[in-house]
């Protein structure tokens, strides 16, 4: 008995791989910008996002179409599965996120992971326009507007400062040298890392202008003082 290839080919093949690539190259340029400034998650999982996004686009559409056409008390109901993967994809964002004393990283990352999920979703429904029209915003935002921030932020510090001390460290000298270089401090926090180490967490107010070279020089000659970051 000859087996019938054709059994494993949808009517709709051609629309599926179509949709499919769409959104593994609209993705994929998200990505790919991630990729380029070495998040946690960048090329590879956003194409995954995008196209499973896709995939299950493409199941509500047209997985159902034989039992709906053969039991005629089956409601279709296109918004139920990408309802759940719009929920669903949170999980993976959040896992995106590093929370570091006072310093969170990842949300941006999380966003576009969430925003790919829509573009898979987007794209397996066939709306290519809207799809390609938010790619490109969302390249724009973040590509061009991370540069204009830079540029509109320069000689300002709006990081936080991070430093591995001692447990003989003498605050009073280091908020001295803060005091010196003309720095008001917004928060500080003090995290235990072991037994001998400490982590302090320094926020200073925004649009504040200093040497940062010189602040950290003064800080790294203080006793105790393993060692000095910028945190962003």
């Amino acid at each position: 008995m000859d087996w019938d290839w054709a059994l494993l080919i949808d009517d709709d093949f051609t629309t599926f791989i179509i949709r499919l690539f769409v959104a593994l190259a609209l993705s994929g340029a998200i990505g790919f910008e991630r990729e380029l400034k070495n998040h946690s998650a960048g090329f590879r999982t956003h194409i995954l996002v995008g196209v499973g996004s896709c995939l299950m686009m493409l199941l509500s559409l047209y997985g159902f179409e034989s039992y709906i056409e053969k039991f005629d008390n089956i409601r279709f109901d296109p918004a139920r599965i990408p309802s759940y993967v719009i929920s669903g994809i949170g999980f993976l964002g959040a896992g995106t996120i590093i929370v570091n004393g006072m310093t969170i990283r990842g949300l941006t990352t999380a966003a576009s992971i969430w925003t790919v999920a829509g573009l898979g979703l987007v794209v397996g429904a066939g709306m290519y326009d809207a799809a390609i029209v938010t790619t490109i915003m969302v390249l724009l935002s973040l590509v061009f507007l991370n540069q204009v921030e830079e540029r509109f932020t320069i000689g300002t510090s709006k990081n936080f400062v991070r430093l591995v001390v001692d447990q003989d460290i003498n605050m009073g000298q280091v908020i001295q040298i803060f005091d010196e270089c003309g720095l008001k401090i917004r928060k500080l926090a003090i995290e235990n890392e072991s037994r001998d180490e400490r982590s302090l967490f320094i926020e200073l107010e925004k649009g504040q202008k200093f040497d940062q070279l010189t602040l950290f020089d003064q800080l790294s000659k203080v006793d105790h003082v393993k060692f000095v970051y910028e945190k962003r």
